[in-house]
């Protein structure tokens, strides 16, 4: 099946062309197929938007406007592979010839090859062992990484075992001005902050980084189009370059960065093997101070040091540096709960987002500081992290109407809707806020009696407040059963109240008759 680009691929084809490289430069630095990005070219500069706006899109603008396909029948293509390894094994017999394995395919086929595609297609997949190039790396084009095979040490204070650690290298293909850090693994946070300390110390950003298929950079290796993990692309669309993962076995094309490696051995590693260090920061102390030696030392056959190169010519060719280092993005999945609220497993809390993605499953980014929610690639909610367990953190905004309503009730609130309907009213509701229970049981109480008005309207409610409060109860039923009954159109008996009074006298030590209901 034809495969789609990924809108972030698209992003990196508009930024390298916005640079100035052609489209057989940007289809050799993104191993995609030349025909394939003059395609995409010709569909932006055909579209109503220029280039800069483009880069603006949202991935999912840009998956809705350019959804152009490759057009390879993998099915046909996959039955010819299938085809020549057969017909390999017996490419050393004397009698062997392409012309009679040519007709064995076309009569085995519902859709054969022509012979010529038939011979290119062998040629590509057998292609026989050629010389290796000269390059000519231009600068500030890239940046080679890698970590070293051999490992380095420290020893714990408290436990005093040895801990290996990883070394990364970073270098720069023109001037070979080279950064090397020690960090703990050489899983993903570590090979972001690497890379990140790599950029700063270089001051500047190139257009590609250039890395090997590590897990960390990786999600699938591939010998023309490899995969790039998400993590890892969305760090280089921070610092606005591309990851250009090397193929495979191949470590000729990072071969400045393996030549690195192994100077790093000589000039870093042997001066180190005497020493003993504490702590993982005295180790990267005494690499940088090795490090600046080593980038100072001058060529053999140049008369120049490596620094010097890189300050002279390679750094002004560099991109500026973003104003605010990357932060490292985890991603988790999550469905809009029914009250609006997604869950965030890790801190065990609860972020809002517009009510109307209810039900629907959104991708959670998060860093230690922020939480972002995207539906389909468009960020829905942007929230600060909160770690404490069980919270819910909300923007009014995202609640519906009526949640929106309720999130507001309070004492002032009801004393403003009652102050509507009368005088009587707001006392009445006064006294009902004022019972001692559960202040939300108070609140739909208070709602349940001012909503009468929409019924009876505001003077018979007053009138039945009026009648309800020389009862000293306050509940919803007592207001509404009078209404019901036309109570409050009957003249109240103030003789016939002040007889019913009790005869015990009024003390602060007795409770009255509402206690008792």
């Amino acid at each position: 099946m034809a495969k789609k680009l990924d809108p972030m691929d698209l992003k990196q084809i508009i930024r390298l062309h916005l640079d100035g490289m052609s489209n057989r430069q940007v289809g050799a630095l993104l191993s995609i197929s030349r025909n394939t990005i003059n395609t995409y070219i010709q569909l932006f500069t055909a579209s109503d938007w220029s280039m800069e706006e483009l880069l603006g899109f949202s991935q999912a603008e840009l998956e809705e406007h350019f959804t152009s396909r490759t057009t390879i029948d993998n099915e046909r293509y996959n039955e010819l592979m299938s085809y020549f390894e057969t017909m390999n094994q017996a490419r050393h017999h004397p009698e062997f010839t392409f012309q009679y394995h040519y007709h064995e395919y076309r009569q085995q086929s519902n859709t054969p090859y022509g012979y010529t595609q038939f011979m290119e297609h062998y040629k590509r997949k057998y292609a026989k062992l050629k010389g290796a190039m000269k390059l000519d790396h231009a600068p500030g084009e890239e940046v080679m990484i890698d970590f070293a095979g051999k490992k380095l040490s420290f020893v714990d204070k408290v436990t005093g075992e040895e801990v290996p650690v990883e070394v990364f290298v970073a270098t720069l293909p023109h001037s070979q001005y080279t950064y090397v850090e020690a960090c703990k693994s050489q899983k993903r946070e570590d090979l972001i902050k690497c890379m990140g300390n790599a950029l700063s110390f270089f001051g500047g950003v190139p257009k590609a980084i250039i890395s090997d298929n590590l897990k960390s950079a990786v999600s699938r290796s591939h010998k023309h189009e490899a995969q790039v993990n998400r993590t890892f692309k969305d760090f280089a669309h921070h610092y606005g370059c591309v990851v250009n993962p090397a193929r495979s076995y191949k470590p000729r094309d990072k071969a400045l960065v393996e030549n690195a490696v192994n100077l790093v051995y000589q000039r870093i590693y042997y001066p180190l093997r005497s020493m003993t260090f504490f702590s993982l920061a005295d180790l990267n102390k005494e690499i940088r101070r090795l490090l600046e030696h080593y980038n100072d030392l001058l060529f053999q056959r140049k008369e120049a040091s490596r620094k010097e190169l890189f300050q002279s010519v390679e750094w002004a060719c560099l991109k500026p540096l973003p104003g605010q280092a990357y932060q490292l993005k985890e991603y988790r999945r999550a469905k809009v709960q029914k009250m609006g609220y997604v869950y965030f497993s890790p801190d065990k809390s609860y972020y809002s987002v517009p009510s109307r993605y209810i039900g629907k499953h959104t991708l959670l980014h998060y860093t230690p500081s922020m939480l972002e929610v995207y539906y389909n690639h468009e960020r829905i909610a942007s929230h600060p992290r909160n770690p404490q367990a069980g919270s819910y953190t909300t923007i009014k905004t995202h609640l519906s109407s009526d949640h929106q309503a309720y999130s507001d009730w309070n004492p002032d609130y009801f004393d403003k809707l009652a102050r509507k309907h009368g005088e009587d009213v707001q006392h009445y509701i006064k006294g009902v806020l004022a019972c001692g229970e559960y202040p939300q049981t108070n609140y739909k109480r208070a709602m349940g009696i001012i909503q009468l008005a929409k019924q009876y309207g505001s003077e018979r409610l007053n009138n039945a407040c009026q009648r309800a409060l020389h009862s000293d109860r306050y509940s919803f039923h007592l207001v509404s059963n009078i209404l019901k009954n036309k109570l409050d159109t009957q003249q109240l008996d103030m003789e016939g109240l002040y007889e019913r009074q009790s005869h015990i006298p009024s003390h602060d030590n007795i409770r009255g008759a509402s206690s008792y209901q």
